[in-house]
């Protein structure tokens, strides 16, 4: 008898591969062992050269990365993880509390952040929505979304603009599929962080702006091969995705 959709997806999220990358012995040891608990391969790394070590080796569909490394800047090996892992997701751990470590961290390729001490709930629900929104899916039950020249394929998980391809981070697209399903729609700032995060996100909202500001640079970049939609903030609310002039 074949699985039914919601085992299906049970089974994809059981076999992710996870790395954690943590210094603290007590942390790390209960990260691992409940991310294991809950049918994650797991590995773990003590420092950013490890991790960068093992991420070259494994294609990770998850790291959790602290930023506090004994060896090397945590925003750079976020970075490099990024450059040498473009579809895995980044969620950053930190005791740094200054918003703008967290903007940097984000700058670099993170799609995500938590603060310690992080609640072990709220981290595993975190995980789950990170790994359920880039499993594998069936592209005949999803749609493709067109604003001007640009299509997102939300079966394939690929965004073009006049047949050329969009490079887009997991949370990039997911965002622009957001808004991209609903265009010339203001959609607000809790609705985005709900439906492309976390439903249960709580606390400050500066993940959005960074990805959304790197929307845009990408936009940008590819008005010159066709008509590519704009976002616009909307002050006090949220934002609207608007089809390009004359489309």
């Amino acid at each position: 008898m074949a699985p039914n959709a919601a085992h299906e997806t049970t089974r994809v999220i059981a076999v992710s591969r996870l790395l954690v990358v943590e210094d603290d012995e007590t942390i790390g040891s209960v990260l691992e062992s409940s991310l294991r608990a809950h049918g994650h391969q797991v590995g773990w790394q003590r420092t950013g050269r490890g991790a960068l070590h093992a991420a070259s080796e494994t294609d990770f569909d998850l790291v959790l990365l602290d930023l506090g490394l004994p060896d090397l800047d945590g925003v750079e090996v976020c970075r490099q993880l990024r450059a040498s892992n473009p579809t895995a997701v980044l969620v950053i751990l930190t005791a740094r509390t200054d918003e703008m470590d967290v903007v940097v961290g984000l700058e670099a390729g993170a799609d995500d952040y938590l603060t310690k001490p992080v609640r072990l709930a709220e981290l595993l629900a975190r995980v789950r929505a990170h790994l359920r929104r880039v499993a594998p899916v069936n592209p005949g039950a999803h749609p493709m979304l067109t604003v001007g020249d640009l299509v997102v394929d939300t079966g394939s998980r690929r965004v073009t603009v006049a047949g050329r391809e969009m490079p887009l981070r997991a949370k990039e697209f997911d965002l622009l599929a957001r808004l991209a399903a609903a265009p010339e729609s203001a959609i607000s700032r809790e609705t985005l962080m709900a439906q492309v995060w976390d439903e249960n996100w709580f606390g400050p909202t500066k993940t959005l702006d960074v990805h959304v500001a790197a929307l845009r640079r990408k936009l940008a970049g590819m008005a010159a091969v066709g008509a590519v939609p704009r976002i616009t903030t909307l002050r006090g609310h949220g934002y609207r995705l608007e089809a390009p002039r004359g489309s």
